[in-house]
């Protein structure tokens, strides 16, 4: 099968949002029953991270050395996802607008749908499971396959183009709601859709300059897909008025 395209997804805050306090409770349960440390996110800007980074900062906030971090990270990750696949609940009410209607017109119109993320693997895919949009993509990058979200899309890119038959021509873009998004776009020179459905300020996210910044995906249009990624007209306009709104 050959793509139209490839259309990258983040999940927290541009897929699902709301979707409870689990996944923090799970990062807390990995480090206790790994290492003993009573840990926190507290404190700590979550909002973008990898989930690796994430655990090392709880981790090192808690007294633990380089050494403990780094020997004692790969049992903690998969005592995490262990937790959160038992806990998790349903989130299929939890879904941002306009996101399985927007998933269906793309896969019918023959997109390659994957994931950018900073969840570790399972967690992940489960928060799709429970969301019941798994079904949509077909692989992930997550947060413990690469040290940046910039290598994360990099590897997505290449997964796409050598082992889903993407065409070396076909357009390429970024979903998500998180500066680290849009930075992690434009280090691979791909357009970034940033939308506001996150819990990043839209004066932020305007900073960055996104081919487009979207209040959800109810407005997302496929020709953003399709390999036309010049802004519409009357884009910056539309910021100045989002920024407006914001004052």
């Amino acid at each position: 099968m050959s793509y139209s395209g490839l259309v990258l997804f983040d999940i927290d805050g541009t897929l699902l949002r709301r979707a409870g306090p689990h996944h923090r409770q799970a990062l807390v349960h990995g480090i206790r029953r790994v290492t003993g440390l009573d840990t926190t996110t507290d404190g700590i800007p979550v909002q973008g991270m990898l989930d690796p980074i994430i655990l090392a900062q709880m981790m090192r906030r808690a007294g633990a050395g380089r050494a403990l971090i780094r020997q004692s990270m790969p049992e903690v990750e998969r005592a995490a996802e262990r937790y959160y696949r038992r806990v998790c609940p349903p989130l299929d009410r939890k879904h941002c607008p306009g996101v399985e209607p927007l998933l269906d017109r793309l896969r019918r119109r023959g997109f390659l749908l994957a994931l950018v993320t900073g969840n570790l693997t399972r967690i992940g895919w489960r928060k799709l499971e429970r969301a019941g949009i798994a079904q949509y993509f077909r692989y992930g990058a997550f947060g413990e396959m690469a040290a940046t979200r910039g290598r994360l899309v990099k590897w997505a890119i290449r997964e796409a183009r050598l082992h889903h038959a993407l065409p070396a021509h076909a357009p390429v873009l970024l979903v998500g709601d998180a500066t680290s998004d849009v930075i992690a776009a434009h280090e691979n020179g791909i357009p970034a859709i940033a939308v506001r459905t996150g819990i990043t300020p839209v004066e932020d996210l305007a900073a960055l300059a996104p081919d487009y910044l979207l209040r959800n995906l109810r407005e997302f249009r496929l020709r953003m897909a399709e390999g036309h990624a010049n802004r519409p007209a009357g884009f910056d306009k539309n910021i100045v008025d989002i920024l407006r709104q914001q004052a």
